[in-house]
């Protein structure tokens, strides 16, 4: 069996209800996130919790300094386990990220975290050009509706959507509980 790495992506307080930038059903991914979390500290394996950052103090989301960008306490780091900020959409763009996986000895990846179709999307297809095989939980991801050309596409077929790109071509996509008995 390779070496796994979990990547959390951006299990942020502004995706919270009180948050700048809530998401439908944030609440029980964060809640299946931490279910891995805690599998994966339990069986030493290395996880990886990345943190977006806007660049700007001015910026109207994830603001530094603020309350916003702190990571949700339900998934909260230890701390041996590494924080990698973001300044972009990618994790591994301008980051360590890779550096730290390979240093680990990680030669796949699990990958839960927000929001499903930027970040977690971003860093998915990344991580499989780089050579990882990936797993995605698809109930420890969430998103939002999105607008385009006045139609507006409901969170979970947006989610749907994007559960279904990765299947097709990036990765296996699994359920947390389907995850944690494999």
């Amino acid at each position: 069996m390779k070496k796994r790495g979990l990547i959390v992506i951006d299990l942020q307080n502004e995706y919270l209800s009180s948050g700048k930038l809530p998401l439908t059903n944030i609440d029980a991914a964060a809640a299946n996130a931490a279910r891995v979390i805690a599998d994966f500290r339990l069986h030493g394996h290395p996880v990886f919790h990345i943190r977006h950052e806007s660049v700007s103090e001015d910026a109207p989301i994830f603001t530094p300094g603020t309350e916003g960008v702190q990571i949700q306490p339900s998934v909260y780091p230890t701390e041996n386990e590494p924080v990698i900020v973001k300044n972009h959409i990618n994790a591994f763009r301008d980051t360590d990220l890779k550096a730290q996986l390979d240093a680990q000895g990680v030669e796949e990846v699990i990958i839960v975290g927000a929001m499903s179709h930027m970040c977690v999307d971003a860093c998915v297809r990344a991580a499989v050009d780089m050579g990882y095989p990936v797993t995605i939980l698809h109930d420890a991801c969430a998103t939002l509706n999105l607008t385009f050309n006045n139609v507006t596409v409901p969170a979970a077929h947006v989610h749907a959507a994007m559960m279904a790109a990765f299947e097709f071509g990036y990765g296996k996509v699994i359920s947390t509980e389907d995850y944690l008995r494999g």
